[in-house]
């Protein structure tokens, strides 16, 4: 372990995440996108629950979750291991944009520990540059940066309808997010800030081919945030991945299209 990831686990310790656990079967973690909180995968849960463990967290700094000082990464996902060092078995993540960030590091940094991964909007590389156009222009995430340091509740008003820009049920999806938005209390502002920071530094580009879990890589058709485009190349770059599309939506599929979502999700975990 390197003094950084130490240091990271040291501060992890003084974080207690906010886990909510129901179900019977094999474990199951859950981890939400940028601002938000798990209440989000409330839909999500009858089906699971049915057949696994399902732990819905709270990321630090967001829902009933402590914060972070610093917020970063490596913290954050010693206060997961920590959070789940007595489950006994290796884990199945689903993670949700910066969630599924955080599971790709998670699965880098404890080799073992995660037997599956399902990774949902999520991106490689959040900014494009010359080699990587599938992703938004540096200069619109440091604005929305900027903007969030002036006015972060109007900031994540608009950064919602984003998610659903041309997603099929796009006025719905949004109706949905803006009510979980707030329903766990205001996230902490140092901590969106500082992931926000991550989500502009992310590049995990050179780093996924060692990710050998099976992994299932879900993409909406029309994310303009982590494009399919981006999905694809993460399917391709993954040892044990396979890609699914979901037609008309946006950032948040498992919103937007909950059935199709739901059974791809079912299918892919179904040999556990």
């Amino acid at each position: 372990m390197t003094a950084a990831a130490r240091a990271a686990a040291r501060r992890g310790e003084a974080a207690r995440l906010h886990v909510e656990s129901v179900g019977q079967g094999r474990p199951l973690v859950l981890l939400h996108g940028f601002a938000l909180h798990g209440g989000l995968f409330a839909p999500l849960l009858p089906a699971l629950a049915a057949r696994y463990r399902v732990h819905v967290v709270d990321l630090p700094g967001h829902g009933h979750s402590d914060a972070i000082e610093p917020w970063t990464v490596d913290a954050t996902v010693a206060a997961l291991a920590r959070a789940f060092a007595d489950e006994p078995e290796p884990l199945a993540v689903m993670g949700w944009s910066l969630g599924g960030v955080i599971a790709l590091h998670w699965a880098l940094a404890h080799p073992g520990r995660i037997r599956k991964l399902a990774l949902v909007a999520t991106s490689p590389r959040f900014v494009a540059d010359d080699a990587w156009p599938h992703a938004m222009a540096p200069q619109t995430l440091a604005r929305f940066g900027d903007e969030l340091r002036l006015a972060w509740k109007l900031t994540l008003q608009r950064f919602l309808a984003l998610q659903v820009q041309g997603s099929d049920a796009g006025r719905a999806t949004l109706a949905s997010l803006r009510h979980q938005l707030f329903a766990r209390g205001e996230p902490d502002p140092a901590a969106l800030e500082a992931a926000l920071a991550t989500l502009a530094r992310a590049d995990l580009r050179a780093d996924v081919g060692r990710i050998a879990v099976p992994t299932l890589v879900v993409a909406g058709e029309r994310d303009t945030l982590a494009p399919p485009a981006a999905a694809a190349w993460l399917a391709q770059a993954l040892p044990a991945a396979e890609l699914l599309r979901v037609p008309g939506a946006g950032h948040a599929p498992f919103l937007s299209h909950p059935d199709a979502f739901r059974e791809a999700l079912v299918a892919f975990l179904a040999d556990d």
